[in-house]
């Protein structure tokens, strides 16, 4: 059966009750790991210097406390096997659909099932769009 390890859990403790919800649920079918839930403004600003986010603290979703924003990828993570990410984001939407929470996908931005108009692929984070 499938678990979240400690790290995973720490940071999972820092987001919003409903991705916590969600996540979960997505771990009972699908093993993953989450890397990332509240970013402090230190955290925040490495991760826009070094080109993971689009965005300084403290616009981001993962600013808030507790955080709308989380990023977490399939277990065992292999950064090169992006097909494997867009299966994930799949069965999390799914997952999400099913349990009436509104979320937003970074491979889809303005979710328009378009996976090629986007501008900037984060592909392990989940936000809320409605908290």
């Amino acid at each position: 059966m499938n678990h979240f390890g400690d790290r995973s859990m720490r940071n999972l403790s820092t987001v919003h009750g409903k991705l916590q919800d969600l996540f979960f649920e997505v771990i009972k079918g699908y093993d993953c790991s989450i890397i990332c839930g509240f970013r402090s403004e230190e955290d925040q600003n490495e991760a826009y210097h070094t080109g993971r986010s689009k965005k300084k603290f403290p616009e981001s979703t993962h600013n808030r406390a507790p955080s709308l924003g989380i990023d977490v990828a399939p277990w065992p993570i292999d950064w090169d096997n992006t097909t494997r990410f867009y299966h994930f984001a799949g069965y999390v939407k799914g997952v999400a659909d099913k349990m009436g929470i509104q979320i937003r996908w970074g491979g889809d931005w303005d979710s328009d099932n378009d996976l090629y108009d986007q501008d900037f692929y984060d592909l392990v984070h989940f936000e809320l769009i409605k908290p």
